[in-house]
C-alpha cells in the first residue's frame, strides 16, 4: 500500500514478489442506486447481431489492417519496467509480439498504440482447444512479466492451450503511464497519509493533486483512453489477431472485473471464462475502499487467532505500533526510517496469503523491539522498490486506469464529516488510511470518470465460473455472489473456497485446482455452489 496506491487487488502469491470479506457483523453498504438501475437495464438489453453489446457495437468498425494483422513473435527479451525476477527474459519456451490498437475506439482509423503480448505454445498441438488470455490484477499489473513467473501453476492447461499474457493499455510496455521518476516517488512516501494536523493534510492533498498533473504531463492524449472498457476492446481484438472463434480467459482480482466488463461487452464471444478473487461489482468507490477496510481487518484477525491472540488484542496492538510510528519512525538497516505508513504497506503485504503469516511475525517483533527493517522490506516489495531505489510503474498505471474507469470524487471534508468515524470503527488498523485515501486519490484528476460502477451484465454468454474466497481479504467473498447476480441468470456459476488467501487457483487446493481444470480442458462446469474445504 504506497502514497495512495489504495490496498491493491493484484494477485500474489506466498512469496512477496508483487503486487478489495466482511467481519464484525457489518453490512456492506448498498450498491448506488442509479447504477442499479442501470444494471438492470443492461441486462434486459440484448446484444446486437454481431454478438456485441449495443454501445460497443455502436462503434465504427475496425479496419482490416487491425483485425487482420499477423503478429511478428518473436524471442522475448527482459521488460524494461520490471524489476527483480521479473526483469529475466523468459527463455526460449515464450515468444513476444506486439498488437496495434486503436488509441481512440471512435476513430478507429487514427492513431495506434503497441499492446505486448507473451504466448507459450501448446504442448499437444494435436488436442490444442485455443488461446488462453490471462490477466493478474492490479490494475496496472504486467502480463508480459507475470505469466511466466507463475507458469508452474498452469501446466495442466498448457496441454491443450496456448497461454497468453498481455500488458493492458497504460501498463508497462503496452504505451505504459509514467508519473514520477524515483526521486519523486521516494519523497512521496515520506508523507503521512493520516494527517492529524492542518500542515500534514495540506501536504497530503497538494502532493495528491500534483500526481494527476504529474500524469497528464508525463502521458499526455494516452490517459483518457487507459480505462478497462477499452482494455476490454483490446481483448476483442486480440481474439481475432489470434484466430479464435471465442475469448478463453482466467482473470485473477481486477483482472475479474476487466472480465465481466468484456462478457457485458461481447456475451457471444465468451468462451471457457473463470475469474477468481472476484471485485464487487455493484462496489462504487466509496464502497470499494470500505470493502477492504472490511477484508484486511479480517485477514488481521484471522492471523491473530491462529496465533491463540484475541481479534481485540491483535489489533489493539497492532494501533499501538502504528501510533508509535506516527510520532517517531523506526530506524533500519538501510538508513531509511520506517514511518506509519510505510508500517502499515509491510503488514498489508503479508496478509494475501495464509503462507506469509510467520514473515508478519518476526517483522512484528522486530519492528515491536525498535527495529524496523523487516516491515520496510515487506513495503519495499510491495511498493515495486528494488535495493537500488528504483521504482516501476505499476503504481502509476494503476491510479490512471482507476481514476479514469471511476466517477468517485471525495473531498477532505467529507472525509473527516461523514467517513472516518465509519472507516474506523471498521477497522481501527486499516480505516482511517482508506478513508484519507478517498480524498486523495483521484484529487482533481485530469480526465473524467467513466461510471459509477462497471457493468457486466452478460445475458446470453456462455457459462462463467466464478471462485470467491472466504478469507479473501483484498477481494472480499461477497464480491464473488454479486457478480454471479450481476452476470445474469445461467451465466455466473459460483464456485467457493472456504480457505485464506488472495485468489483460491493458486493456493494449490486440489478440489479448486480440478474443478477449474475440468472446467478449462474438458467443458465440465462444477454444479452452481460448489463448496471447496
Amino acid at each position: 500500500m504506497s502514497r495512495r496506491t489504495r490496498i491493491s487487488a493484484l494477485l500474489t502469491v506466498s512469496f512477496l514478489l508483487t503486487v478489495t470479506g466482511c467481519g464484525g457483523g457489518t453490512e456492506d453498504p448498498p450498491p448506488d442506486a442509479k447504477a442499479a438501475a442501470s444494471s438492470s437495464a443492461a441486462a434486459s438489453a440484448p446484444a446486437n447481431a454481431n454478438g456485441a453489446a449495443p454501445e460497443t457495437a455502436s462503434l465504427p468498425r475496425l479496419p482490416a489492417s487491425l483485425t487482420g494483422q499477423r503478429l511478428d513473435w518473436k524471442r522475448c527479451e527482459a521488460p524494461k519496467k520490471a524489476w527483480g525476477s521479473a526483469a529475466k527474459a523468459p527463455g526460449s519456451g515464450w515468444k513476444c509480439a506486439t498488437m496495434l490498437a486503436p488509441l481512440d475506439y471512435r476513430a478507429p482509423d487514427g492513431e495506434t498504440i503497441g499492446i505486448a503480448l507473451i504466448r507459450s505454445e501448446s504442448e499437444d498441438r494435436s488436442s490444442r482447444i485455443g488461446s488462453l488470455l490471462f490477466n493478474f490484477g492490479g490494475p496496472g499489473g504486467s502480463g508480459v512479466a507475470a505469466l511466466p513467473a507463475f507458469a508452474d501453476t498452469f501446466t495442466a492447461l498448457r496441454a491443450r492451450y496456448d497461454l497468453v499474457g498481455f500488458d493492458p493499455r497504460g501498463v508497462a510496455e503496452s504505451a505504459g503511464v509514467v508519473c514520477r521518476n524515483d526521486r519523486q516517488m521516494e519523497k512521496a512516501l515520506r508523507i503521512d497519509t493520516t494527517p492529524d494536523t492542518p500542515a500534514e493534510e495540506k501536504t497530503y492533498l497538494d502532493d495528491s493533486a500534483a500526481f494527476g498533473a504529474d500524469c497528464a504531463r508525463g502521458s499526455g492524449p494516452l490517459l483518457p483512453h487507459v480505462g478497462t472498457t477499452n482494455a476490454a476492446r483490446d481483448m476483442e481484438l486480440m481474439r481475432q489477431v489470434l484466430g479464435d472463434d471465442t475469448l478463453n480467459y482466467l482473470g485473477f482480482s481486477y483482472g475479474t472485473e476487466l472480465g465481466g466488463v468484456y462478457a457485458h461487452l461481447f456475451p457471444a464471444k465468451v468462451g471457457r471464462f473463470t475469474l477468481d478473487a472476484v471485485v464487487d461489482p455493484t462496489a462504487d468507490y466509496v464502497g470499494h475502499s470500505r470493502n477492504q477496510a472490511l477484508g484486511f481487518q479480517r485477514a488481521l484477525e484471522n492471523y491473530y487467532k491462529s496465533r491463540g491472540v484475541s481479534a481485540q488484542a491483535g489489533t489493539a496492538r497492532i494501533v499501538r505500533l502504528l501510533d508509535r510510528l506516527d510520532h517517531e519512525p523506526l530506524p533500519t538497516g538501510t538508513g531509511r526510517r520506517l514511518t506509519e505508513s510505510l508500517a502499515l504497506t509491510g503488514i498489508i503485504s503479508t496478509l494475501y496469503s495464509e503462507d506469509s503469516w510467520p514473515v508478519l511475525t518476526d517483522a512484528l517483533d522486530e519492528a515491536e523491539g525498535g527495529d524496523g527493517s523487516g516491515l520496510l522490506r515487506l513495503a519495499d516489495s510491495y511498493n515495486d522498490r528494488d535495493a537500488q531505489g528504483h521504482y516501476g510503474t505499476a503504481q502509476h498505471s494503476q491510479r490512471a486506469i482507476s481514476c479514469v474507469d471511476t466517477k468517485g470524487r471525495v473531498t477532505a471534508a467529507e472525509v473527516k464529516s461523514r467517513l472516518l468515524a465509519d472507516f474506523r470503527k471498521v477497522s481501527p488498523v486499516f480505516g482511517p488510511y482508506l478513508a484519507w485515501d478517498l480524498a486523495g486519490w483521484c484529487a482533481d484528476w485530469p480526465v473524467a470518470g467513466e461510471h459509477e460502477t462497471p457493468e457486466v451484465a452478460a445475458p446470453g454468454a456462455a457459462p462463467i465460473l466464478v471462485i470467491g474466497g472466504k478469507g479473501d481479504p483484498a477481494t472480499p467473498y461477497e464480491g464473488a455472489r454479486r457478480m454471479v447476480e450481476e452476470l445474469g441468470d445461467g451465466v455466473g456459476v459460483l464456485l467457493t473456497f472456504e480457505g485464506e488467501g488472495h485468489g483460491a487457483y493458486t493456493t494449490g487446493n486440489r478440489c479448486v485446482t480440478d474443478a477449474v481444470d475440468d472446467y478449462f480442458l474438458h467443458g465440465t462446469v462444477p454444479a452452481a455452489g460448489t463448496s471447496c474445504p
